[in-house]
């Protein structure tokens, strides 16, 4: 081969390779350029769903989803309100079944006593007081308990007093003297006032 000819493949060889290598060039380039318009498109389609989500669309999303909890919650309750009243309702109808229940051995003793024909007034007595004993425990099951007024002092909130017993000695003096009407507590409330007569 002659020197020529060598020297003219080499120059095409170099040639060609030129081309390759700016051609490369110009793909890179070529990405760089589809990626930076790329990028902008991006960026505007972000703003685009941006603006497409109005804030007064929003604002009345969030409207409509805090009115329906608002309507759930008033349902719930007005559900607990009418349940709740519903059972005060019943409470009250029935609440006095536990006290006739607990009454109702006390009346059996009562009818029990009354077809009993004897006539040892000292039997009927004993009878009565047994009964009257177990009305006592009865009703102190229930918590019903009886105001002390013996030898006590007078106590507006557990007396009411309807005399005044002058002359009664110095000792006696703002005591309770007698108890016209005994008064009874319910779970420590009073249900009725002890009438007494106060020492002056």
């Amino acid at each position: 081969m002659k020197k020529e000819d060598i020297n003219t493949i080499e120059e095409e060889n170099k040639t060609a390779a030129e081309n390759v290598a700016a051609e490369n060039v110009e793909d890179t380039a070529g990405k760089a350029e589809d990626e930076a318009v790329a990028e902008p498109e991006a960026v505007a389609e972000g703003e685009a769903e941006a603006e497409e989500k109005d804030p007064l669309e929003v604002a009345k999303a969030e409207i409509e989803e805090l009115k329906k909890q608002a309507l759930y919650k008033q349902a719930e309750f007005d559900n607990f309100r009418k349940r709740t009243m519903k059972e005060k309702a019943e409470l009250i109808l029935s609440g006095g079944e536990k006290t006739i229940t607990a009454i109702l051995p006390v009346l059996d003793d009562f009818e029990r006593a009354l077809q009993d024909k004897s006539d040892d007034p000292d039997a009927v007595r004993e009878g009565m007081k047994l009964i009257f004993s177990k009305f006592i425990k009865t009703l102190e099951q229930l918590g019903v308990k009886k105001i002390e007024t013996d030898d006590v002092d007078f106590n507006v909130d557990f007396h009411e007093s309807v005399a005044l017993v002058p002359g009664m000695g110095e000792d006696k003096k703002g005591k309770v003297i007698d108890c016209v009407q005994t008064g009874y507590m319910l779970n420590d409330k009073v249900i009725r006032y002890a009438k007494v007569a106060v020492g002056q």
